[in-house]
């Protein structure tokens, strides 16, 4: 019970986390290309992981017979997720990519059923629901309908939510006996040197010089508190809670990007953005409930791997 206390706790940080993130990373690509801001961002994350976790546990080796299974999480929720989102974001608007992106919850529900990783119980169906139509309220009335121009990019950013969702499905049936740290820190290693490959010639051809105090600003907090921070805790909560449950949290990001949006550039939300936001808290505690038996599955029981993200 203990454990997933701090894992709640720990995924309503992630969600503050990135939920504030879109506003940051925003900033950060108006002056930087995309995929060179990516190949940036995860280079100086893998570093600042794998250091931390020799310091704290002595080694970044995986015990042996799980380093396919590192690198397939690696490419699919670093590279492919990064590489999608990021080329998407730069095609479409911000109002389409939240909803390209608010299906993800739904997604890594159905993936864990359709694999057998996780039984699906009554309450997190119900869950699931409320907070799919809270945050179709939260995003659908800001968000431009689609079209010829932004299709492409709507696509991609589909197909990285995809991507992020059998990742978090993955962690899950994985079950690698190491710590959230280290984890997250290998999955990074393996999955940047692709990213960087990607975006090495926008790299290579821009000009760094004239990045302002702004973007590299956005650009530190997207690496250290969106990359290092929030991966090792959403790891660590996907473990203890498993995907369905902890997807059903990360329906709050577009409210918190709305209040974000509402106390940085004074927007204020609607009345159907507000009834949005009570659907989605109300899915949250439905999916808590203890109602239906153990929504974790049949992944069995997994390291605790806290104590060495603290």
């Amino acid at each position: 019970m203990k454990r997933e206390t701090e894992a709640e706790l720990a995924i309503l940080v992630v969600v503050v986390v990135w939920g504030a993130n879109f506003a940051f990373i925003k900033a950060a690509v108006l002056e930087i290309p995309p995929l060179a801001f990516a190949a940036l961002r995860f280079t100086v994350a893998s570093i600042l992981l794998a250091a931390l976790v020799v310091h704290r546990e002595g080694s970044v080796r995986w015990p042996p017979g799980t380093g396919w299974r590192v690198v397939a999480l690696g490419l699919i929720g670093n590279t492919a997720y990064q590489a999608f989102f990021m080329m998407g974001i730069a095609r479409t608007t911000a109002g389409n990519s939240a909803l390209m992106v608010a299906p993800t919850p739904a997604l890594i529900a159905i993936i864990a059923a359709l694999t057998g990783v996780e039984r699906l119980t009554r309450p997190v169906v119900l869950g699931i629901a409320l907070t799919f139509v809270g945050v179709a309220m939260v995003v659908g009335q800001s968000a431009s309908g689609p079209s010829a121009a932004t299709l492409s990019g709507d696509l991609l950013v589909l197909a990285g939510g995809v991507c992020w969702a059998v990742y978090t499905v993955g962690v899950r049936a994985a079950a690698l006996p190491i710590s959230s740290l280290r984890l997250t820190a290998l999955a990074m290693l393996t999955g940047t040197p692709v990213l960087v490959l990607l975006g090495s010639r926008e790299a290579a051809t821009f000009d760094w010089s004239g990045v302002s105090a702004l973007a590299w600003g956005g650009t530190a907090y997207a690496t250290f508190l969106g990359l290092c921070t929030a991966y090792v805790m959403f790891n660590f909560a996907v473990k203890v809670l498993g995907g369905p449950r902890t997807g059903v949290f990360l329906s709050l990001i577009p409210v918190v990007a709305l209040f974000v949006a509402a106390l940085l550039v004074a927007e204020r939300p609607t009345v159907l953005q507000l009834t949005g936001t009570v659907f989605i808290i109300a899915g949250l505690l439905a999916a808590r409930s203890r109602r239906g038996g153990d929504s974790r599955g049949a992944a069995g029981p997994t390291v605790d791997g806290m104590a060495g993200t603290r």
